[in-house]
């Protein structure tokens, strides 16, 4: 067999010439193939035409504060940020000032509103994500959310007197 053995079934169709076979009119892409290929059930199912809604982290909704829950759940939320730093500055976010707000609600549902150093940070992506997986790994919360928040702009004023000394700021 060689390498253009999907036409065996064509040669019916091939014209006998002196022109080293040249293919006929009637072997265009529109008749029936004589291939064993065929095409995967994904290439004719709806997936690539309509996608399936999909469950989103972010529809996560989180009721409203529940004091005591927050009281329990803070210093642990703020130990698991504290393991969370900015890939260019040796200081984690919290230090930084990067948490804006802890919130847990009755249900041990955390929300944390943090922001970023600028809206062109390079690890916008990656902090909430990593926050977000630190804060639901803690026992007893039984989900969490990061919300990105931009008011009030982050400014070096909203870090901590050890970022400050750690980073040379005085």
């Amino acid at each position: 067999m060689g390498m253009f053995s999907f036409l065996a079934g064509k040669k019916d169709q091939v014209e006998d010439s002196s022109a080293a076979g040249a293919v006929s009119a009637t072997a265009d892409a529109s008749s029936t193939s004589q291939t064993p290929f065929t095409a995967p059930d994904a290439w004719t199912s709806e997936a690539l035409t309509s996608p399936k809604p999909e469950t989103r982290h972010d529809a996560l909704q989180v009721g409203p504060l529940d004091t005591e829950q927050t009281a329990e759940f803070q210093g642990k939320i703020v130990e698991a940020i504290k393991t969370v730093y900015d890939p260019e500055i040796p200081v984690d976010i919290y230090e930084l000032g990067l948490i804006y707000d802890i919130i847990v609600d009755a249900e041990k549902r955390a929300l944390i509103n943090m922001t970023l150093t600028s809206p062109a940070c390079p690890s916008a992506q990656q902090l909430p994500l990593e926050v977000g997986f630190k804060v639901k790994a803690i026992p007893g919360i039984t989900d969490a959310k990061v919300e990105i928040v931009w008011e009030p702009a982050w400014t070096k004023e909203r870090m901590s007197e050890a970022a400050k000394l750690t980073l040379g700021f005085f």
